[in-house]
């Protein structure tokens, strides 16, 4: 209701503002030919001060960018790159004003002539009605345009600086998913499964409906009805090391009284948007506290994650001309994998299991990036909020994504709720990978041994 209210009382106040700008413009004669791009149009509204027209202009602004094709859209990014930096000679004059008198006043002039200008046109924008949601979209395009255009970075970091304080964990709101949610986001919550896809309705309620089946979401206030990013939950006896049985239609059900172990098996970020906004540390982190009001007896909180990076890293390894991270008795026994329907093949399966699961284990511990993290992002993701590599599981996801991207490897992070902050000081300080002892049994000495070198 009061999202409602607010939203209501913003569009109010911009067609009043539209009025405003609509006279304003008559009187200046043709300010819209002198206008006559965007970006124009963007030095007009910063040079503006009336809350009213203002919002009416950052609407038209956003109406006028969302009718863009790619091309006039990489030229508006490129307007906001050169044309919407700091002012050169405003920071001229703020560091000889504190280089003359280094006082809190000057200091305080400093700090606001380095701010580009991009942020203030953003912060104005947003005061479009569904301004945050133009804003979200906006950046999505951003990042695909800097696939080709690494100049844009300035652009897309002023992006995150503000998505990082206007998505801050304080104005998020946890919600759990059920079978009585709105269907327009039961909807979005089907179309956004970014892990295990849901074919249909039916699949989706077998996910969130049964009583040992949990679903939570994060929404914010400016995207009404707009899950930012959500989890599924299993309830169990005992850590999961397959897929299946839990995306299973019909399967045995647990009474969640009885339940041990809740299993984060899908995290789902919704919106591209706001990539490298992290909010998936704070969602596990309220969903165990959520979930454990309600069941007491949870004891292990655990993952069922995927390793998307590990087909692609192997192959590149078995076809290294060079030793690489693998023995070449592990390479000449892993070439059953070029063969199509190995995995249905269970004499083939049985031979490839310990060499793929001692190549699995390497992936994790050996392959790095520049900076010494890990290469796989799921890894990077929860090693960073302090879980523990638990377990390595097997043909733990047998369908044709599982297979293409990680050979069926599916692997478990336990997040032991005493020992989150050291695994994540180990993590972020020494790139440390804490890992069980099983698994780390199963990774050669050699590619333990190269923590924290980058690959």
């Amino acid at each position: 209701m009061n999202t409602s209210f607010f939203g209501e009382m913003f569009e109010t106040i911009s067609e009043r503002g539209r009025a405003l700008l609509d006279r304003s413009r008559n009187r200046r004669g043709n300010a819209l030919q002198r206008s006559e791009s965007l970006v124009d149009l963007c030095e007009e509204l910063l040079s503006g001060r009336g809350e009213a027209s203002g919002a009416a202009l950052a609407r038209e602004i956003l109406n006028m960018y969302g009718a863009l094709t790619t091309g006039p859209r990489i030229a508006f990014f490129e307007g906001l790159e050169t044309r919407f930096g700091p002012d050169p000679a405003r920071v001229a004059r703020a560091v000889e004003k504190y280089s003359a008198d280094p006082g809190d006043a000057a200091m305080l002039e400093l700090h606001r002539s380095t701010e580009p200008r991009r942020l203030e046109l953003l912060r104005r924008l947003n005061l479009a009605p569904a301004g945050t949601a133009a804003l979200v979209r906006m950046r999505e395009q951003l990042l695909e345009a800097m696939a080709r255009r690494d100049d844009l970075a300035p652009v897309d970091a002023d992006f995150v600086n503000l998505f990082q304080s206007w998505f801050n964990r304080g104005f998020l709101v946890l919600r759990r998913i059920d079978w009585s949610t709105p269907a327009n986001i039961l909807e979005k919550i089907i179309e956004y499964e970014a892990v295990h896809e849901i074919s249909d309705w039916k699949d989706l309620r077998t996910r969130i409906d049964p009583p040992d089946r949990r679903c939570y979401a994060f929404f914010h206030p400016a995207l009404v009805d707009e899950p930012l990013i959500f989890v599924e939950v299993a309830l169990t006896r005992e850590i999961a090391g397959a897929i299946p049985p839990i995306l299973a239609i019909g399967g045995e059900r647990l009474n969640p009284e009885k339940a041990t172990t809740a299993i984060f098996y899908s995290i789902s970020n919704c919106q591209r948007g706001l990539a490298g906004v992290s909010f998936g540390s704070f969602l596990i982190k309220q969903v165990v506290a959520e979930i454990s009001r309600e069941f007491p007896r949870l004891s292990t909180f655990v993952t069922l994650s995927p390793a998307p990076g590990f087909a692609n890293w192997l192959r590149r390894e078995r076809r290294r001309e060079v030793p690489g991270l693998l023995s070449e008795d592990d390479r000449k026994a892993l070439e059953p994998l070029d063969e199509a329907g190995w995995s249905d093949e269970a004499a083939i399966a049985e031979k490839l299991k310990e060499p793929l699961l001692r190549a699995a284990a390497t992936y994790y511990f050996a392959a790095r990036t520049r900076s010494g993290a890990p290469v796989d992002p799921v890894a990077r993701f929860h090693l960073g909020n302090g879980a523990r590599l638990e377990r390595i599981n097997w043909l733990a996801d047998p369908s044709p994504k599982g297979l293409k991207q990680s050979h069926g490897i599916m692997v478990n992070y336990l997040y032991d709720l005493d020992d989150i902050e050291k695994n994540h000081e180990a993590y972020a300080g020494s790139r440390i990978i804490v890992a069980s002892s099983a698994v780390k049994r199963m990774a050669p000495a050699a590619s333990r041994e190269l923590v924290p070198a980058a690959q």
